[in-house]
């Protein structure tokens, strides 16, 4: 049996927050067809990712749209209209991460995300203000599922391992962080979650508005 949970760390993307490039771009590309083309092929979570790593996104945008320059204009709208990427919170998670604050846990979080992009974000979102700190993989030029990134957060966190519980959409992330010692749960939904957390004990009601 797993020891009691005393902590908490959540991702970001897809866990707490949505996250698609397609819900800006669907905004700006009418035809279906060209849209997929555009999300899948330039503006892409891959090109995005080396934000993610601690890349500058200037160096980033410039590079892009070099390469398609007929798709440049519709580029240039990737960085002032970021936040459109992220059509709100995953439906539930906002409640439960308050109530999971509420019963005492201590809240953590590690994410891979872009630090300009993170500056942009973090004023939209007060469940953070919750959070006792955040490892932002931008920042620390190290991205899950690098097991450095949940070395550097146990330690920097100042938790047992072995009593949180990592909770991430992405499931080579969450095996990463078992390896490093940590609990782990792979995130599909606030229902799957929520019935996790009361087999493990750490909550047995959870009310969402």
């Amino acid at each position: 049996m797993p020891e009691p949970v005393e902590a908490i760390i959540f991702d970001v993307g897809n866990v707490l927050y949505q996250w698609d490039i397609r819900h800006l771009y669907a905004r700006l590309i009418d035809d279906p067809a060209e849209l997929d083309h555009f999300v899948t092929h330039i503006v892409t979570p891959e090109w995005h990712f080396q934000h993610d790593a601690g890349r500058p996104l200037a160096e980033m945008v410039e590079e892009l749209a070099a390469q398609y320059p007929e798709h440049s204009a519709l580029i240039a709208h990737y960085v002032p209209r970021w936040l459109e990427t992220i059509p709100g919170p995953v439906p539930g998670m906002i409640d439960l991460a308050e109530q999971l604050a509420l019963l005492g846990y201590p809240l953590f979080g590690i994410t891979n995300f872009g630090v300009e992009f993170w500056d942009m974000f973090r004023p939209t979102a007060p469940i953070f203000d919750l959070f006792r700190d955040i490892v932002v993989s931008g920042a620390e030029k190290l991205v899950k599922p690098d097991p450095a990134i949940y070395h550097l957060a146990i330690d920097r966190f100042g938790i047992d391992p072995a009593r949180t519980l990592f909770i991430d959409d992405r499931t080579d992330n969450v095996e990463s962080a078992i390896a490093c010692g940590l609990q782990g749960h792979v995130f599909r939904d606030f229902e799957t979650l929520h019935t996790d957390l009361m087999a493990r004990g750490v909550i047995e009601i959870v009310t969402t508005a």
